[in-house]
């Protein structure tokens, strides 16, 4: 496995866990109601299933199963995925931090790392995906 994807798979599976912690504590909450500030944390179990186990999971996946080229770098440009890597999970901790602090601007700033982290990684993987020729 590339070690790319290891790294995707590697945080995907830390925010599986993390964004478990926080649905638990959610989920705790509404049934025995201990501390009703958990609430605020829904934004951030959002996020951090959504983009950072769901997406950086597919990502991973994607860059280790899409045909190889028959170039010298078999995988292409291994910097954008690298990029896309970065930016992605940037973004999600600009996110939560936002959400924790109410900091006003990181949310635009941490969307806007999460759009060029996908961008970049679908620049990077767009040669890779091609028709299989059966003959």
């Amino acid at each position: 496995m590339p070690r790319l994807s290891v790294w995707f798979i590697r945080a995907s599976l830390v925010y599986l866990a993390t964004g478990f912690t926080f649905g638990a504590l959610i989920l705790a909450n509404k049934g025995l109601g201990f501390y009703p500030v958990v609430w605020n944390a829904l934004p951030i179990h959002i996020e951090v299933l959504l983009l950072g186990w769901f997406v950086q999971f597919a990502f991973g996946v994607a860059f280790w199963i899409l045909p190889r080229l028959k170039q010298d770098s078999p995988r292409g440009n291994e910097t954008l995925i690298l990029v896309a890597f970065v930016m992605l999970n940037l973004g999600i901790v600009l996110i939560i931090v936002e959400t924790i602090f109410k900091a006003q601007g990181l949310e635009w700033i941490g969307r806007l790392a999460e759009v060029v982290g996908v961008a970049a990684f679908i620049v990077g993987s767009w040669q890779r995906v091609k028709p299989t020729i059966v003959p």
